[in-house]
């Protein structure tokens, strides 16, 4: 069976639904990350970024984008089914995928109003090229709540022990 969600989108109708709501005067809120083991960590940050506008995207990591970052082992689950998990909850409006190891290129093209990341981030540890293009844009940065001890990779480590 294929899944099928509304919400997901490729990278240019990302953009242009983006253009869209700009134009009807929507705050465009954009977060990304892996999202390879979804937790609710991942669940507290969303709604909490989801609060500071009208509308959340977020940025997904590719399957080959993780594993550049995380090693062969990963993701966990594909790309696909990462994608379907999100696009199904109710604070996210809209999904995309994304291959590279930063979002600077994507970031310059969707331009969203606001950008957000858990505040386990800072402004001093976000990618310098991301940071110089969200401020090129005008874009707000906002960190959400952090759950301390709540990790993909801490979790893993837990389901080792068992």
């Amino acid at each position: 069976m294929k899944m099928v969600n509304y919400k997901l989108s490729s990278f240019e109708d990302a953009v242009r639904r983006r253009e869209e709501s700009k134009s009807g005067g929507d705050v465009v809120v954009l977060t990304n990350g892996c999202f390879d083991f979804l937790h609710v960590g991942h669940i507290l940050s969303l709604e909490l970024a989801k609060k500071l506008g009208d509308q959340l995207w977020v940025a997904l990591n590719s399957d080959d984008s993780i594993k550049m970052l995380k090693g062969d082992n990963r993701p966990i689950m594909a790309e696909d089914e990462r994608a379907y998990m999100l696009a199904a909850l109710e604070c996210v409006d809209g999904v995309f995928l994304f291959d590279g190891i930063n979002l600077a290129s994507e970031l310059g093209f969707f331009r969203p109003d606001i950008y957000v990341k858990s505040s386990d981030y800072s402004l001093d540890t976000l990618n310098e090229e991301e940071r110089a293009v969200l401020t090129d844009i005008g874009a707000k940065i906002e960190f959400t709540e952090y759950l301390d001890g709540i990790s993909t990779t801490k979790i893993l480590e837990r389901l080792k022990n068992i």
